[in-house]
């Protein structure tokens, strides 16, 4: 049961991130200090999201095929995530 639920958990997190393309079609998405919190708060989002996958692929020993799409595709977020508040931090 344990297992099923961080699968579910995993594979609802892949969408996530991309939410924040809905966000930004609005106009107060776009302006100065939201635009930075917003950002901030997906980057931080996306490294806990890929946290999160590689605990229950690795200690929780949750290794179905959904399971190590959805470690691939999370991980990649992280690392993005990783990136963009590098870049963010560094600016």
């Amino acid at each position: 049961m344990k297992n099923k639920i961080i699968q579910i958990i995993s594979s609802i997190m892949v969408l996530i991130p991309w939410t924040i393309l809905i966000f930004r079609t609005q106009q107060w998405a776009l302006e100065s200090p939201t635009a930075e919190i917003m950002i901030i708060t997906y980057c931080i989002l996306m490294i806990g999201i890929g946290i999160f996958t590689l605990v229950g692929y690795n200690k929780f020993k949750v290794q179905t095929t959904l399971m190590k799409i959805c470690t691939v595709i999370n991980t990649i977020y992280a690392v993005a995530g990783v990136f963009f508040l590098a870049l963010i931090i560094i600016q």
